[in-house]
This record gives C-alpha cells, sequence and structure tokens, in this order.
C-alpha cells in the first residue's frame, strides 16, 4: 500500500476512535490541478467533539506514520478544523457547517467513498 493511502486509512481510523461520523473519502487524483490528492471529511455534534477528532487523528497518524500536519486551521470557533497532510487534506465539521459547505458535491466529479460509522 502507498504511503498516501496508508495516511487515509490512519486518518479515517483516528476519526473513528473519536466517534466521527458520516465520513467520505474524496479520491482526487483523477482530477487535474487539484490541491492534493484526497479530502476527507467527516463530522461531530459539537465543538468539543471536533477539538477531540482533530487531536485523535493527530496522535494517531503521528504515532502510526510518523507524519505530522503541515498546519491545522479552525479550532478557535471549531465549526469546521482542517488539517494539512499536504496530499491529504482533512475537513471536521458540525453537521450545519458540512451541509452548508456541502463539500461532496463541489467534488463531485471525485470517487466518493463512504466509510460506515461505527457505533
Amino acid at each position: 500500500m502507498n504511503q498516501t493511502k496508508t495516511l487515509v486509512k490512519k486518518i479515517t481510523e483516528g476519526i473513528q476512535e473519536k466517534k466521527g461520523k458520516n465520513i467520505v473519502v474524496a479520491d482526487l487524483t483523477e482530477i487535474d490541478d487539484t490541491i492534493c490528492k484526497y479530502f476527507i471529511i467527516c463530522e461531530g455534534n459539537t465543538p468539543t467533539q471536533l477539538a477531540a477528532i482533530t487531536d485523535s487523528v493527530y496522535d494517531y497518524v503521528r504515532k502510526n506514520t510518523g507524519e505530522k500536519p503541515y498546519g491545522v486551521d479552525g479550532l478557535r470557533n471549531a465549526q469546521w478544523i482542517a488539517l494539512d497532510y499536504s496530499d491529504v487534506l482533512v475537513h471536521i465539521f458540525l453537521p450545519e457547517t458540512r451541509e452548508f459547505y456541502n463539500l461532496e458535491n463541489l467534488w463531485a466529479d471525485a470517487k466518493l467513498t463512504h466509510i460506515p460509522d461505527i457505533d
């Protein structure tokens, strides 16, 4: 498995650790002129849960791959937190913010993979 796909898998597992829901992986590798290869989009119910998911992804990925994000943005208002792993951008939303920005539709040309929720 290549490095980017391993990263996607570990990020997804980190999200699931804190019960992140409605995880979608958007594969942008077939689309020209994108800023990264994958978007991972998920949601949590509260700003506190969003922060917990962010911490979980950060720690889980670092522990399992040695990778750290180049940047983390959105922690202050915690409605939409983004982690930048260069080839992979992680978007952690509150449900209403996710609905508003509707990234899945924005990248409708991408191959979307829905990851089942873990209860």
